[in-house]
């Protein structure tokens, strides 16, 4: 029986190598990417439902970008607070600056995914750059970093927005390696030729590609996936790239208790649970792997059962891991959470299990 345990670590080893190493290494070990800046008009679309602190603090950082042919179309969900008043005050502001007014609607009512709809049909420009109302640019070459990565042929382009970094949190480090071990999947994955999801916090694509699809059409009744299930329906090897030059990414301010976490994850989750077959196959088997690496290498470890055959298995998985994981944060400018790596990973994998299990009994809360 032990020995095909250890067998079957040995599989499982072999499993996240061939993760780490040959997928998500094509992200890792890539070239630095070249920005070579277009001129093509761009539609900076922000979709709001009562975040007045927030789009008070960071609209101006989006209208002040250095690109010669933008407009910003601001949506406002239906806000109960002063989120309408302060668009038209940047309305005033700005030229370039449009308002969409949403009036809750019976049908859809709470619906993020009715509020873009109206907010790209409203866009003027052929070309889609999306942010959530919590999201600041790093840069005034954002929409620039942003727009250089389209041609004639890849028409959706998935960015990286990360969270912003808190000293002394260690809730923080886990938020921002559960982002990061997140973006190495999607923007690996695409780049291998098979996009599967991107983040709507730092999104791109031609407006003709929302229509090819009928747009959010064939997963309305999910309250979430305005960003993900989009691109797991439309995005193909033949219309998808990444940016992932510094100036093209976008920050968020993260989550401050661990249970406020907890429910955004939750409901990140069970949008995932919408993705094509084999997505989810991909995707669950790595997150297997994770949870079985740990329960093997604890088991076969505390059993003595061939430790030094064990204990080297777990050394060359981390020997693979750690440096992707590594390189990937450099891309990203993560640097300091590559150093917390074995420890963040093992209570990321705890929490994600709470998270599956508490989705079994309950359904998450969704758009505000």
């Amino acid at each position: 029986m032990l020995i095909l345990l250890l067998y079957f670590f040995i599989l499982i080893v072999i499993v996240q190598l061939v993760y780490y190493l040959g997928i998500f290494g094509k992200f890792a070990f890539a070239k630095a990417q070249k920005a070579t800046p277009k001129r093509i008009p761009i539609s900076v679309i922000v979709c709001a439902k009562n975040e007045a602190k927030n789009v008070a603090d960071f609209i101006p950082l989006l209208a002040e970008q250095n690109y010669p042919d933008f407009e910003i179309v601001l949506i406002d969900d239906a806000s109960s607070d002063s989120t309408l008043e302060i668009f038209e005050q940047f309305e005033k502001l700005y030229t370039n600056i449009r308002i969409v007014k949403v009036e809750n609607n019976e049908a859809f009512w709470g619906n993020k995914k009715y509020a873009l709809t109206l907010g790209i049909k409203a866009a003027k420009k052929d070309y889609l750059l999306f942010t959530d109302a919590d999201c600041y640019p790093t840069s005034k070459e954002w929409i620039t970093a942003m727009s250089s990565q389209f041609t004639m042929h890849k028409t959706i382009v998935l960015g990286y927005g990360g969270y912003e970094k808190i000293s002394n949190s260690f809730l923080n480090k886990i938020i921002r390696f559960e982002t990061l071990l997140t973006a190495i999947q999607y923007l690996s994955w695409a780049k291998s030729g098979n996009p599967y999801m991107g983040v709507g916090r730092n999104l791109a694509y031609k407006k003709e590609e929302f229509f090819r699809v009928n747009g959010f059409i064939n997963h309305i009744q999910v309250r979430s996936g305005d960003d993900d299930l989009f691109i797991n329906e439309a995005a193909s090897s033949k219309n998808t790239t990444i940016a992932y030059t510094p100036e093209s990414f976008t920050y968020s301010k993260p989550k401050s208790t661990y249970k406020e976490w907890i429910v955004q994850k939750r409901r990140h989750l069970s949008t995932a649970n919408h993705y094509k077959t084999l997505d989810k196959l991909q995707l669950g088997t790595f997150y297997c792997s994770q949870i079985l690496f740990f329960t093997l290498a604890i088991l076969l470890l505390s059993l003595q059962f061939q430790w030094i055959i064990v204990l080297s298995l777990i050394v060359i998985r981390y020997l693979g891991t750690w440096t992707v994981v590594g390189f990937s944060a450099g891309k990203l400018k993560e640097n300091d959470i590559k150093y917390w790596f074995p420890i963040v990973e093992l209570f990321l994998i705890l929490s994600q299990m709470n998270i599956f299990i508490a989705n079994l009994f309950s359904k998450p809360v969704h758009w505000k």
